[in-house]
């Protein structure tokens, strides 16, 4: 494992984003283009992935190619662990307790909602059902972390 300073050191800004639906992959990532949020991504595409990568565990092990991300986008509708197993996870290890994780779904079930929160989630953003829609959505969550960037312990690009 590592400590929250190697955390901090090797962020990067990298966005890890945990999605499992390819075609959700490549709009998000278009949105993110046309957005102009420039930080890395890097996707994983079930929650034992997600929790591999956090981990440094292969095929992550490599911290100068997988680096801490700096916030997690995350659905939570995958296959293995789903989003609510990761969240719970990510919050009962210390070394994460900064890290923002963005719930991004489909659902739209009040349960969901106050589950994620319940569970840690700082955000909470339903898939929009249109890419206009998403863009806005990503750009949002652009400006709202360059507000709170000096919260997180990050730049953003």
């Amino acid at each position: 494992m590592f400590s929250a300073a190697e955390a901090q050191v090797n962020s990067a800004n990298l966005i890890l984003i945990a999605e499992d639906d390819e075609n959700d992959v490549f709009l998000i990532k278009r949105a993110f283009h046309q957005a102009q949020f420039d930080n890395p991504l890097q996707v994983v595409h079930t929650g034992d992935d997600a929790l591999a990568y956090l981990k440094g565990e292969p095929p992550f092990i490599d911290r100068d190619k997988y680096p801490i991300p700096a916030m997690v986008l995350l659905d939570l509708k995958m296959p293995r662990k789903n989003g609510f197993e990761v969240l719970e996870w990510i919050r009962q290890h210390t070394e994460f307790n900064s890290l923002p994780v963005v719930v991004l779904t489909s659902s739209q079930e009040s349960a969901d909602v106050n589950r994620a929160y319940a569970l840690g989630a700082n955000s909470y953003l339903v898939k929009p059902a249109n890419f206009l829609s998403l863009v806005d959505m990503i750009h949002r969550l652009k400006e709202y972390c360059k507000f709170t960037s000096q919260n997180v312990g990050a730049t953003w690009v």
